[in-house]
């Protein structure tokens, strides 16, 4: 299906540039996460892209380069057979390309003020990289960007890391400012995302006997958090939570649920309670388990080899713990994508109304001083 999928991206693209050519600058609409690497050899450079983010692991401002070498090297063999096992890389930037591909195809007809439309992937850890990207956007004479965030709940150490590395980008790639950007910042309770979840969970209960199915404990698991992030007043655990609540509300709270956390590393002490942990207490005493990765808008390691193979395959009571499929290329999540960023570029909005906030509590070794500096237009000043 990858062929197929980055296929697909290439020919929408190459009819975006024939628009191009046509005069029309395209709008470009940029999908920003952390990536994965799509093949074996690409492990290595993603977990020191990762270990070296002072934004996401804050560990040293001065020697975090030097440490994120020899973590990378001491943990690229065990991460290179996860990867293995899940397929020979991460789906992440598949699915990716295929999400911005199909957004953009639904705005050249719901948005035709902004049209023509051109996806692009931004990743901060995995190719393509920020600075690939913005790259490929000067190159195809793009003036106006929307940096969309595929983390729908906004934290610094994610969203934030992102935008840091932008502004970087911008002031090394683009000092004339010939690029117009705005930001999706957060978008943790729109409807799209909000009946995406609705749907997948609903489909995944059908898979259980109706005489047990309202019982079955849904359990929301998103990736943690450490606790000196979390005591930033970061905003990340509640908007999780608020979307965990609206998910349930959407539901009509048709089963028992929790929220829970995973993907710890390391010693310091993290945001709990644990996904794991909370699985193999309650998978004896209840009549089924539906795993549910919230904060996750496409399949990736965390699903696919930590939930799928680790918690779920590794329990003795796995024939009644289910995961429920993540959102990929759910219509109805990828039409609710682009309601969002019709919406975005109809207001004029540059970014949310509390991104200043996050910036203003949020820790960096190399931050956006003034977001004001990178987010509108520039290229008159």
């Amino acid at each position: 299906m990858l062929p197929l999928l980055r296929r697909t991206f290439i020919r929408y693209n190459s009819t975006i540039a024939n628009a191009t050519a046509a005069g029309k600058s395209p709008t470009a609409i940029v999908f920003m996460n952390m990536g994965g690497p799509s093949t074996i050899q690409e492990t290595h450079d993603f977990l020191y892209e990762l270990f070296a983010d002072n934004d996401l692991i804050p560990i040293s401002k001065k020697y975090q380069p030097t440490i994120a070498k020899y973590i990378a090297k001491y943990r690229t063999p065990k991460i290179e057979k996860q990867y293995r096992e899940i397929g020979g890389g991460s789906p992440i930037r598949k699915w990716s390309e295929y999400q911005a591909s199909e957004v953009c195809k639904i705005l050249d007809e719901t948005s035709p003020n902004t049209a023509p439309h051109k996806p692009y992937v931004a990743f901060r850890y995995a190719n393509p990289l920020t600075d690939e990207a913005y790259k490929q956007l000067l190159n195809d004479g793009v003036k106006r960007a929307v940096a969309f965030s595929q983390y729908p709940q906004f934290s610094y150490s994610t969203t934030g890391s992102s935008i840091n590395e932008l502004w970087r980008q911008v002031k090394k790639l683009d000092p004339q400012r010939t690029i117009n950007w705005s930001m999706i910042d957060r978008w943790p309770v729109h409807q799209g995302l909000i009946n995406g979840f609705s749907e997948n969970i609903t489909r995944k209960l059908k898979e259980f006997p109706e005489n047990i199915r309202d019982k079955v404990v849904l359990l929301f698991s998103a990736h943690s958090l450490p606790m000196d992030v979390v005591n930033t007043g970061d905003s990340y655990p509640a908007e999780v939570a608020a979307t965990v609540y609206k998910v349930m509300q959407n539901l009509n709270f048709s089963n028992p649920y929790r929220l829970t956390w995973q993907s710890q590393v390391g010693p310091k002490p993290w945001l709990g309670a644990q996904t794991a942990a909370i699985t193999k207490f309650l998978a004896p005493k209840v009549d089924g388990l539906v795993l549910v990765p919230i904060a996750f808008t496409s399949d990736h390691i965390e699903t696919l080899h930590e939930v799928d193979l680790g918690i779920i395959a590794e329990s003795p009571y796995k024939d009644k713990i289910k995961r429920c499929d993540s959102l990929n290329g759910q219509k109805l999540f990828i039409n609710g994508l682009a309601s969002l960023v019709k919406d975005h570029l109809q207001t004029g909005e540059l970014y949310s109304k509390q991104l200043p906030l996050d910036f203003t509590l949020g820790k960096s070794s190399d931050p956006v001083e003034d977001l004001s500096l990178l987010f509108g237009d520039h290229s008159k000043k």
